[in-house]
């Protein structure tokens, strides 16, 4: 099993030119090492699409999350039609699997707020108010600097979210002023929301551990992520009456069809809408007593 490893330099050099994260990279780049662990002493590069249906199988056997199967097919498919250069490979050989739907967790209101007041410190509470009030990923909320924030036009600049894409989102009054009072506290060098070290940014594990915490002092039984904030702000827009297409571009989706997923998730999507059972028997004549 040394195979890849002649490969991975360029494979990763390849992934680069083709404007793949370094995270991708990463990413793509294990896939592909223990793809070369599996098929033991054939070489990489003399692989045959038997020997992709066989590893799939086996990944298939492990239940896998899809993203995680998905992410391996992924590798392999660039590795041997982009990289390798096999155009005569068909793609269908090495299929994804299907995505099951599930709803996301969304916030009441009151639970949001609760959140808020349970937040362990200042910075914490900022960040919970952040990644609800403007709809971003933790990610995003950790990559944010001072400039970003544009309190003239009143709007925050995402640079490079998902998708290597920059957008502009609101910038609530109340989250302006809790960030200028978070601000004025911790003096962040480079980053808005710092760890313990000056100048590198605070960790996403840091921050899920605030909100577990925030979370039991609020008394919420519901699991709730940074993501649970993101899509209660998408979903409290469309109830409020915000058009889909401004939450997709809020958000940052690439697809409509990601974004009318909260359709299902919106009160006024079922309350506005009445079930036939409530029609019926509605034109009978009243019975004579």
């Amino acid at each position: 099993m040394a195979d890849f490893a002649e490969h991975a330099v360029r494979f990763e050099q390849t992934l680069a030119a083709r404007g793949r994260t370094a995270v991708t990279r990463r990413l793509y780049r294990g896939a592909l090492e223990r793809f070369d662990r599996f098929i033991g002493s054939v070489p990489i590069e003399q692989v045959k699409p038997e020997d992709l249906d066989d590893y799939q199988r086996q990944l298939a056997s492990r239940n896998l999350s899809w993203s995680t199967f998905n992410l391996n097919t992924c590798a392999l498919r660039f590795f041997y039609k982009e990289y390798l250069g096999r155009p005569e490979w068909d793609p269908t050989r090495v299929p994804f699997q299907k995505r099951g739907r599930k709803l996301p967790q969304v916030c009441y209101q009151e639970e949001v707020a609760a959140l808020f007041e349970a937040a362990p410190t200042l910075k914490y509470r900022s960040i919970f108010m952040t990644g609800y009030g403007c709809g971003l990923r933790l990610g995003e909320i950790l990559a944010l600097r001072p400039d970003h924030i544009d309190s003239t036009r009143m709007v925050v600049r995402i640079e490079q979210g998902k998708g290597r894409k920059d957008r502009y989102v609101m910038l609530p009054q109340r989250l302006l002023e809790q960030l200028r009072v978070c601000w004025s506290k911790y003096r962040p060098q480079h980053f808005l929301f710092e760890g313990l070290r000056p100048g590198q940014a605070l960790s996403q594990h840091a921050v899920r551990h605030a909100l577990r915490r925030a979370k039991r002092e609020a008394g919420i039984p519901k699991p709730i992520t940074m993501r649970s904030l993101r899509h209660s702000f998408a979903t409290h827009l469309l109830e409020g009456g915000t058009n889909v297409r401004t939450i997709q571009a809020l958000l940052g989706h690439r697809s409509l069809t990601t974004t009318q997923l909260y359709t299902h998730l919106a009160k006024n999507y079922l309350n506005d809408t009445k079930s036939p059972l409530d029609q019926v028997g509605q034109d009978r004549k009243p019975e004579k007593p």
